[in-house]
């Protein structure tokens, strides 16, 4: 009875010629409903060839509507607006921060037309897209230059890459973290090229710790690193220098210090 009734599907092809099929192949192309059909009749075959299976003929139209909806899963968007209860105001896991209506504006303002990403219109050269943010950033923070990334494990790639290949990096034995993705500083570190300084203990780093460690010739210490514990903290008895007291260690010895703030 169930090889009678897998016998009875209806083939690929005739199934894609019936009206509401062609109805599906105009929406989402033949290839995608090929495929989805395909898979239906191998799911229904499936279902029928099992011991508690029903052997229950399927009619056409079941078929169709199971193709359709299928269809229909495949093309929605996976993306859904959420709320967010979780206490972290800027979460990774849910797109980082809302933008702001004018930013949205902005935004769609230059998408609805060609625009001057990388070019120079006073030359009429080949430019650069980093122009755009880095001229904004230079008088925001005073700093020299800026450079912009989408995420914080390539912005401090390229910031140890650049400052600090084949030298010691010092950082707090506290902040070597983990976080979701798999993004570890000591991993992160070794594709830089840089060589990792462990100072301090997991629960209490002092400033005297990174400037015994810059002390230390054989380390060759190129840059001093804070990375932000981002989803756990450590209480009790613990401690470890803040920005400005790093930063004051990093002058004192001209040295570049690296801040890694995370996502909050």
């Amino acid at each position: 009875m169930a090889a009678d009734a897998r016998r009875a599907l209806p083939a690929v092809e005739t199934l894609l010629q019936s009206p509401q099929a062609l109805e599906l192949q105009a929406r989402y192309g033949r290839p995608l409903t090929l495929a989805a059909a395909r898979t239906v009749l191998d799911t229904q075959r499936e279902t029928m060839r099992e011991p508690a299976g029903t052997n229950a003929a399927v009619s056409t139209a079941e078929i169709l509507d199971a193709i359709s909806q299928q269809l229909a899963e495949q093309a929605a968007p996976t993306l859904h607006a959420v709320t967010n209860a979780t206490g972290v105001i800027i979460h990774t896991n849910l797109g980082r921060a809302p933008l702001s209506k004018a930013a949205q504006a902005a935004m769609l303002a230059i998408a609805d037309d060609y625009c001057t990403l990388e070019y120079d219109p006073h030359t009429g050269k080949r430019g650069s897209r980093n122009v755009h943010p880095a001229a904004l950033l230079r008088q925001l923070t005073g700093a020299e230059d800026a450079l912009v990334v989408n995420n914080c494990a390539a912005a401090l790639l390229l910031a140890l890459t650049g400052l600090a290949k084949g030298k010691g990096v010092v950082i707090s034995r506290g902040q070597l973290v983990e976080i979701g993705g798999g993004f570890r500083i000591p991993d992160v570190m070794k594709q830089s090229g840089a060589r990792l300084v462990e100072v301090g203990t997991t629960n209490r780093t002092h400033t005297r710790d990174y400037a015994s460690a810059i002390g230390d010739e054989k380390l060759k210490v190129a840059l001093l690193l804070r990375v932000h514990h981002s989803n756990f903290r450590i209480e009790g008895f613990a401690t470890e220098p803040g920005i400005s007291e790093l930063t004051a260690v990093g002058t004192e010895h001209r040295l570049p210090v690296v801040d890694c703030l995370g996502s909050g």
